[in-house]
């Protein structure tokens, strides 16, 4: 295996992991707010919510990605708007598509969660005097949160493999720079079993880690 080819493979992988880490926290804070407002019923937030989620999770991640990024330079009214200058970039869309994707499939887990919670406890907090709001706030939503962590893991090593689609809108990611390596030097098995491994570390490493947080988070059910 040629390892003169390492260097060049990790000028993308900075780009990688910032795109995945800002396509979770961007998917994470939009998987809560709606998995409240599916929670709480807020219309007609709530068919927005489920609209939503059956677009990104009934379509594939790569015709996302295609129609954010190429979608809006179809419309001048986009193209002349304050909006342009993020549309127009290739990481902002990869991240956009990145997040409501994951967004969707996350605010499905943590529903389910939520749904999973004995109704005894919410009986306990009508009980104690709280409001359906206080109750799902203070007391559901943070056990639900803790429940649904090991599944969310699978999704967030999802998005960091998802992530490398965003080589087709022209981002030198870790995948871009082994697409323009493979096509200067026809070294495809060498190259892309090279990025394989980058790839698998990376999920390596997560999982790891995933499993660290499952443990501190889930020791109360031990």
């Amino acid at each position: 295996m040629n390892m003169d080819y390492l260097p060049e493979l990790l000028k993308g992988l900075g780009t990688t992991l910032e795109l995945t880490l800002a396509s979770l926290f961007t998917g994470l804070v939009l998987a809560i707010l709606f998995t409240l407002v599916l929670a709480l019923k807020v219309r007609p937030l709530t068919w927005l919510v489920k609209l939503q989620i059956l677009l990104f999770t009934g379509t594939p991640l790569l015709i996302q990605i295609f129609l954010i990024y190429y979608g809006p330079a179809q419309f001048d009214a986009i193209r002349n708007s304050v909006l342009w200058p993020w549309l127009s970039q290739p990481w902002f869309c990869a991240m956009l598509a990145l997040a409501l994707n994951s967004a969707a499939y996350s605010t499905l887990l943590f529903k389910g969660a939520i749904d999973a919670v004995p109704s005894s406890d919410r009986e306990a907090c009508m009980a104690l005097g709280m409001t359906n709001r206080q109750a799902l706030l203070r007391v559901i939503l943070p056990h639900a949160v803790r429940r649904a962590l090991p599944a969310y893991g699978n999704e967030v090593i999802l998005v960091m493999k998802g992530s490398s689609l965003a080589s087709t809108i022209t981002l030198m990611d870790l995948m871009g720079y082994a697409a323009r390596l493979n096509a200067q030097t026809y070294d495809t098995l060498t190259v892309f079993t090279m990025a394989g491994l980058i790839y698998l570390a990376m999920t390596g490493v997560l999982t790891v880690l995933i499993r660290f947080m499952e443990h501190k988070v889930l020791a109360f059910s031990r």
